[in-house]
């Protein structure tokens, strides 16, 4: 069946930011230049143009796809009746937020390897308003009294060992093979709190 043009105009937008992001990864944010995409591309600037205004633009769109990834599972959590219901469905979330940062790798290289360009991506209103929701609709979930204390802390801990393992301080284990770092990350999970999260006390 032949692609529609808004097919390939979605095609091309996402070879745009496959081809950035390993750029970036590679060389730095710092260092890439809209003219260095769109000759990898084999396209004009006037093309890159026409999909990305901004390589800031195309920084704030990679971003957005580790967002997904947390959207994903909060919508999950969300779905399921607050309390053993959401402890419950936890330790399955957290293995695919593992399975997450192993297959895109790259994505989350970049993050850590770029922490400076996020930095300063930060003050983008439209970055700030998508922190603001995740961590807000986390939030409500962590607060919640129909999750006994200790799960409610087991969760916040898994999250935080999880993101500081593969992209706070992604850039010491990059020559780590994933499946490897996975592992440890699980076992460490494991040890820190004690035993299969999901007895609801």
């Amino acid at each position: 069946m032949p692609r529609t043009p808004r097919n390939q105009g979605a095609e091309t937008r996402e070879r745009i930011l496959d081809v950035a992001q390993e750029l970036f990864t590679q060389q730095g944010y710092d260092k890439t230049s809209l003219r260095d995409i769109a000759e990898r591309l084999g396209i004009t600037k006037a093309a890159l143009y026409y999909y990305f205004e901004r390589k800031e633009d195309i920084l704030l769109a990679l971003h957005l796809r580790l967002h997904a990834m947390g959207t994903n599972l909060l919508a999950e959590l969300e779905a399921a009746p607050d309390g053993p219901a959401r402890v419950a469905l936890w330790p399955r979330l957290a293995d695919e937020m593992i399975d997450f940062m192993v297959e895109n790798r790259e994505l989350v290289l970049l993050h850590s390897r770029n922490r400076s360009a996020f930095e300063a991506l930060a003050r983008s209103e439209r970055n700030r308003e998508e922190n603001e929701d995740l961590e807000a609709r986390f939030t409500q979930i962590l607060s919640s009294p129909a999750i006994p204390l200790r799960e409610r802390v087991r969760m916040a801990a898994i999250v935080g060992v999880i993101t500081e393992v593969f992209i706070e301080s992604g850039a010491a284990f990059g020559d780590v093979p994933p499946d490897q770092l996975a592992m440890l990350v699980r076992e460490s999970i494991a040890d820190l709190v004690h035993g299969e999260l999901g007895a609801v006390a």
